[in-house]
């Protein structure tokens, strides 16, 4: 009975922020100040955090919100100063000459894009940078933000340079070479599942049925070359290398799509003259790829933007009911090479390229600060919320609490558990690469207890963290801040796409650990 009630007690703040975003369309700064609230009273009076873990975890979360907000506030300025010079517009009017068919708009821009986007970047760039692109073609602002969202969290535990990937395996103990088949093997699968998720978000099963081979014909490439790369070793460029692939193969099916069925797409929208050319329109997204590329992947670049971190040392920390967060350095934040700094980078050299151009009228510098600001205020409330909620729990052991009450009751249907286990633990921080460390090592030891392949376990640990940090608060508060979409409805379709994408892998994870043997 204390076991139910201390998971009933770790879920509130979960339930709390699912109600409050859901069924009363609360905001996620004022839902997820309910959550945090309640995760602090809960870790307190329940779980037996006092006030120095509590304290030393809301530091933690402060240096976590300040990482993502870094993000947040590059891809907002990216954002505002190529729309403010029509770039936005001008990719609008130019891809539906491409192809006028919305599902392979979708499916390049939300689907191969994104994915290519979170394999140099991640950290929520993908849908913050691609959600306006979609607008700008003329979706539906809430299809804007659930489709990239839905089309590349396949790519995540091998993007962002392998960190999530690194965090597994340093989590686990194992060694990526016996990690990486499974897990490829599985995100391959969920690659397809994402791109037919982008297609239903585009215009329903009507679409889908229209652009299903498109999903094949490119996703199958796409999965098959981060396999082949990951399981050489190369796992810090395993999602890049299929999204390079991916924009190759999907361009040139776009392009004979186009030729041979004609009939079969709309015409293309009406002509507009927009005051910036395609290729210009295209320089700020080429400068992005560059700089992060460089910053990446040639050491000497990388080293010199390194020089400045700010990282916080941190003491272990115990409960009174004996759950202990190990020493620790906090989230390090890169100054000059992280992600939002790249993105400030772009910004800048992309305004004074398209200024020099004349691209902008009068005045353009203070509508590109002051439409940062309007839209980044609300979203920075919201993610302080959320990251201040989820480090509570995990310092607090609520949030292992919640996944150990799903393993004991899985038994031996526990592969099918565990890529749900690795979502709500994306869900709850935001974050694959979290996820992994949280719960990498509970899953391979759950799994050696009712013996089933820890392997398998892991890939599908890895990737239900995947798809899970899609749907996180948090990183659909970065999405919908770039276009002003509402939250929760927001939330709402992308979880109910996320968790379906999430039972897909959960059935191939029971399938795989069922025909490997126990």
């Amino acid at each position: 009975m204390t076991y139910l009630l201390d998971w009933i007690f770790a879920f509130l703040p979960v339930l709390a922020v699912l109600v409050l975003m859901l069924r009363f369309r609360w905001g996620g700064a004022e839902a997820g100040a309910v959550g945090w609230m309640l995760a602090l009273a809960v870790a307190a009076l329940r779980f037996g955090a006092g006030a120095q873990l509590l304290g030393y975890a809301q530091l933690k979360g402060l240096l976590l919100t300040l990482f993502v907000l870094y993000i947040i506030w590059g891809a907002l300025l990216f954002y505002r100063t190529t729309e403010e010079a029509g770039a936005v517009e001008a990719i609008g009017e130019a891809l539906p000459r491409l192809t006028p068919d919305r599902g392979m708009q979708a499916l390049l821009l939300g689907w191969v894009f994104s994915t290519f986007l979170q394999g140099v970047g991640g950290f929520g760039v993908p849908v913050a940078v691609t959600a306006p692109l979609l607008v700008g073609l003329g979706f539906p602002p809430l299809a804007a933000i659930v489709i990239p969202s839905v089309g590349h969290p396949w790519a995540v535990t091998f993007g962002s340079l392998g960190s999530s990937f690194f965090a597994l395996m340093a989590s686990t103990g194992r060694s990526g070479a016996s990690l990486a088949p499974w897990s490829a093997i599985l995100l391959g699968l969920a690659c397809l599942g994402c791109g037919a998720g982008a297609l239903w978000a585009a215009g329903g099963s009507r679409t889908l049925r229209s652009g299903v081979g498109g999903v094949f014909v490119i996703g199958v490439p796409m999965a098959l070359t981060q396999y082949l790369v990951v399981t050489q070793g190369l796992w810090s460029i395993g999602a890049v290398a299929a999204g390079l692939v991916g924009l190759v193969v999907g361009v040139t099916w776009a392009r004979w799509r186009g030729k041979a069925q004609p009939e079969s797409t709309p015409a293309a929208p009406e002509e507009r003259q927009s005051k910036v050319s395609v290729g210009w329109a295209l320089v700020p997204y080429a400068l992005l790829i560059a700089i992060i590329l460089l910053a990446e992947l040639v050491g000497p670049v990388g080293d010199a933007l390194g020089q400045v971190v700010v990282q916080v040392a941190f003491p272990e920390l115990n409960t009174t009911r004996g759950w202990t967060t190990p020493e620790e350095v906090g989230r390090t934040i890169n100054v000059f090479g992280h992600p939002g700094a790249l993105l400030i980078y772009a910004s800048l050299i992309t305004y004074f390229v398209f200024r020099g151009r004349g691209y902008y009228s009068p005045g353009a510098a203070g509508r590109i600060g002051r439409g940062v600001a309007i839209r980044a205020v609300r979203s920075s409330l919201g993610t302080a919320a959320m990251v201040g909620m989820a480090v509570t729990m995990e310092h607090a052991g609520m949030t292992h609490q919640l996944a150990a009450g799903v393993a004991r009751l899985a038994g031996p249907a526990f592969p099918l558990a565990a890529p749900f286990i690795g979502a709500l633990g994306a869900f709850m921080t935001g974050s694959n690469t979290n996820s992994n460390v949280i719960f990498g090592d509970l899953q391979q030891r759950v799994a050696a207890l009712v013996g089933f392949s820890p392997l398998i376990i892991l890939a599908g640990q890895t990737a239900g963290a995947a798809i899970g940090s899609a749907f996180a608060p948090a990183k659909v508060i970065v999405g919908c801040s770039t276009i002003d979409a509402e939250e929760g409805p927001a939330l709402r379709a992308v979880m109910r796409y996320g968790l379906a994408l999430v039972a897909g892998i959960a059935v191939a994870t029971g399938a795989a650990a069922v025909l490997s043997g126990r």
